[in-house]
């Protein structure tokens, strides 16, 4: 691990994040409250195995009870497939406010044993998001709840909505993924236009040295205007990372492109498909199908939508608010997901919730 500049210490993990494997099963953990990443040797005790179908029920409550609580006194803020052994990992934050403590949980793939994964005495590397909201930003981002205990009603005309308002330092890092060699972390930034996504090389660089940091541009079609100050809530690297597909609340999908970008730049998304109004995308996968690339987004509003990525390519930028709204989409009926990761070729690993409880499904890509 000393290659990738991890040495023995401790993730002081403030709070759960979202979570993604890198090289050498290196797992990065997002923390909004510290606006750091962590690179940390999870040392996984599985072999390598075949990454066989997984499904487990009542994973809420089983978590729960190994921390010691309820099932409604966690939240899983994200999931994780480590590349050889499968094992499933999960970003929780257990408890609320100044009693909630984050925890990173370990599945295992072989026989659904739940485990805590010890971040004490670990090799580990960091590094601090510079340009953070400030903890005293009285700038709030708005999102829509996933439990229904969570936020305030809103009326707007004859319509009510629930809607979760936090201090943007909150959303200073909403998805990360890693794509030879960098790190690319979404967000929020402490400047006005503060929509951001950040390259961070990997192993960390000494200083912040090296990192590519863009503003980013988008149309919002529900909204019917240009916006720099949403974040983007969830991505997918594209083109062997040469770009990548991210998505907005009430919910634009966009495509950035990555290559010949300078740092402190503003660079401009093409809007490809409008998913709907008062809907907020929660994961994405991107997965083939029969020789065809396709993108899977998870979100509040409808079931599992489904794109085929060839009619990203050939759609034209969208800058107005009309209809249709952008690419053909399929949406499958496949209602409560939260969270996606690829287990396979052959399968997509969901994060569910039905009738209260929450499982882990595995969907087969070749029946969506």
């Amino acid at each position: 691990m000393a290659d990738y500049g991890l040495r023995p210490g401790r993730v002081r993990l403030a709070s759960a994040g979202p979570i993604a494997f890198g090289p050498a099963g290196i797992l990065f953990l997002a923390d909004n409250v510290a606006a750091k990443v962590y690179a940390a040797d999870v040392a996984d005790p599985g072999p390598h195995s075949p990454s066989t179908p997984f499904d487990l029920e009542d994973v809420d409550v089983r978590v729960g009870s190994l921390l010691g609580c309820d099932a409604g006194d966690i939240a899983i803020r994200d999931i994780a497939v480590h590349p050889d052994s499968h094992n499933v990992y999960l970003s929780v934050q257990r408890g609320r406010g100044d009693d909630g403590r984050a925890v990173l949980v370990r599945i295992d793939h072989a026989d659904a044993t739940i485990t805590d994964v010890p971040l004490d005495g670990v090799p580990v590397a960091e590094v601090a998001i510079a340009d953070a909201p400030a903890e005293d930003d009285e700038r709030l981002d708005t999102t829509l709840p996933l439990r229904e205990d969570e936020g305030e009603v809103y009326t707007f005309g004859e319509r009510s909505i629930r809607l979760l308002r936090r201090p943007i330092r909150t959303s200073t890092i909403t998805d990360l993924a890693y794509v030879d060699g960098a790190l690319l972390v979404a967000g929020l930034s402490n400047e006005e236009f503060s929509s951001k996504l950040r390259r961070i090389p990997f192993p960390f660089p000494a200083g912040g040295a090296g990192i590519v940091a863009n503003n980013l541009e988008i149309f919002h079609v529900s909204h019917g205007k240009w916006e720099t100050a949403a974040p983007i809530r969830t991505f997918v690297p594209y083109q062997g990372g040469r770009s990548v597909l991210a998505s907005y609340t009430c919910t634009p999908v966009v495509h950035f492109p990555l290559t010949d970008l300078q740092p402190g730049t503003k660079t401009v998304g093409r809007t490809v498909a409008e998913l709907g109004a008062v809907n907020q995308p929660l994961d994405m996968v991107a997965f083939e199908q029969d020789g065809q690339e396709h993108l899977l987004v998870a979100n509040t509003a409808h079931g599992l939508v489904k794109i085929a990525c060839r009619d990203i390519d050939a759609q034209a930028p969208l800058t107005e608010p009309t209809e249709p709204v952008g690419v053909p989409r399929k949406t499958e009926d496949l209602q409560g997901v939260t969270r996606l990761a690829n287990l396979n070729s052959g399968y997509v690993l969901a994060l569910q919730t039905e009738a209260g409880r929450t499982h882990l499904r595995s969907l087969k890509t070749a029946a969506l």
